[in-house]
């Protein structure tokens, strides 16, 4: 079992995972540890296996074979109905195209699974504004998706994944397709949104200065946790 540092308790753990796709086998009985409030990143060449990892991870994929706890809890041993209000409830996402919904605004958008939790309108759009405050996007609110830079989008993008509180924030590639002023922007944001939110964030990155800023880097190569450091 690799265990990324334990100052704090297991926030994700990851036993026995194994994953194929026809005759191709991504993951191989993969094994591993996150504390809560760790930035994590994943590393390793094209088609090692991070993406379906995190997918697996983020419950958006089932696994053929072990099992992800999240927090204690067993995700894949709970109902398809019980595991999207865990999802919904628990984790956030941001991946390397933001899909923000081009009819919306950049508050509305933020708004959205909130709204989905079953929160009021009210109480989604407030919260959603002040996510955007925080990311410095107070004057971007009724903006639309086309009116943002690429950077702007990412950043409503990431106030959308932290909009339930997850305890857990995912992100593909999340600066792959920003410059490397946007993408250090960014970079920088998930630590200030660790220390002020308390999230665990586990990053699939090819970005090796976010690799580096990170407190984790874990190396997956042939579907496999090669080392950590």
């Amino acid at each position: 079992m690799y265990i990324c540092h334990l100052q704090n308790k297991i926030m994700v753990k990851v036993e026995n995972i194994k994953k194929s796709y026809g005759n191709l086998t991504v993951l191989k009985g993969l094994n591993l540890e996150i504390a809560d409030r760790e930035v994590v990143t994943i590393v390793g060449p094209s088609g090692a296996g991070k993406s379906t990892l995190l997918h697996i991870v983020g419950t958006l994929d089932r696994p053929d074979q072990g099992e992800i706890f999240i927090d204690g809890t067993p995700v894949f041993s709970l109902s398809d109905e019980k595991l999207s209000n865990f999802r919904n409830r628990n984790i956030g996402f941001v991946f390397q195209f933001h899909h923000l919904l081009p009819e919306f605004t950049a508050v509305e958008n933020v708004a959205m699974p909130a709204l989905i939790g079953g929160v009021t309108k009210k109480q989604a759009l407030k919260k959603a504004e002040e996510l955007l405050d925080f990311m410095q996007l107070n004057e971007r609110l009724s903006h639309k998706p086309s009116e943002l830079s690429g950077g702007e989008q990412q950043r409503v993008a990431v106030a959308r994944a932290l909009i339930n509180n997850p305890k857990l924030v995912l992100a593909d590639e999340p600066s792959g397709n920003l410059d490397t002023e946007n993408a250090m922007t960014l970079h920088q944001l998930f630590f200030d949104l660790r220390r002020e939110f308390g999230q665990t964030f586990v990053i699939v990155t090819h970005n090796e200065e976010l690799a580096s800023m990170s407190d984790t880097r874990v190396v997956i190569k042939d579907g496999e946790v090669r080392g950590l450091n």
